[in-house]
Formats: structure tokens, C-alpha cells, sequence
């Protein structure tokens, strides 16, 4: 059974850091790239970064030079490091993993983990 548990979502000031984990079961991780997406209320589902199973590493405008994402092979986690956090930056954070392979293979995602910015 595929598992992505996120963890480290809540409640921090503008201008603030904090950082979003995503553990990883029942996937060959080191096969996958994981990313982040994120989706605001009545908005679409967007990435926020991904990182393929090479560590190519890839950001959304809105959150580039001031995120970092990277990836434990051993520990089967990805990391999300934010800083700068504005009240835009209010989602629902979700983990996703896509097979980075062919044949290709059903996507995953996690259950999402609650970020709100204040202002």
C-alpha cells in the first residue's frame, strides 16, 4: 500500500520560515520524482517544486530563490524549505509521486497538510 503522510504544515507569520516533509512507503522512491503542489480555496492545484529521481530540481516562479526541496533516498522523505512566506502562500500543501520511468505508472498523492500564512 502507497503511503505519502506530509507533516509540518500550520500556522506562521509573514515573513516566516517552515518546512513541509513527506514521507514516502510502497514506492520504489529512489524510481520517483516527488514534488510539491499546493491549492488555494476556488483555485487550481499548482506545482510549488519537484525534484525527479536524478535531483533535478524544479520551482514555481512565485517561489523561487526563497524554497528549497530536496530528497533522503534512505529515509524515503522530501523536504520542502520556505522561507520568506507571504499571506500568498496560504494552501493546501499536497506530496505527489510520479514514476519517473517507462512504462509509465499510476501518480500518488498525499492527503495534504494545512499551511496558512497571516498577514
Amino acid at each position: 500500500q502507497v503511503q505519502l503522510v506530509e507533516s509540518g504544515g500550520g500556522l506562521v507569520q509573514a515573513g516566516g520560515s517552515l518546512i513541509l516533509s513527506c514521507a514516502a512507503s510502497g514506492i520504489s522512491f529512489s524510481r520517483y520524482a516527488m514534488g510539491w503542489y499546493r491549492q488555494a480555496p476556488g483555485q487550481a492545484r499548482e506545482m510549488v517544486a519537484d525534484i525527479s529521481s536524478g535531483g533535478v530540481k524544479r520551482y514555481a516562479v512565485s517561489v523561487e530563490g526563497r524554497s528549497t526541496i530536496s530528497r533522503d533516498s534512505r529515509n524515503k522523505t522530501i523536504y520542502l524549505q520556505m522561507n520568506a512566506l507571504k499571506p500568498a502562500d496560504t494552501a493546501v500543501y499536497y506530496c505527489h509521486a510520479e514514476f519517473d520511468g517507462w512504462p509509465t505508472r499510476p501518480d500518488f498523492w498525499g492527503q495534504g497538510t494545512q499551511v496558512t500564512v497571516s498577514s
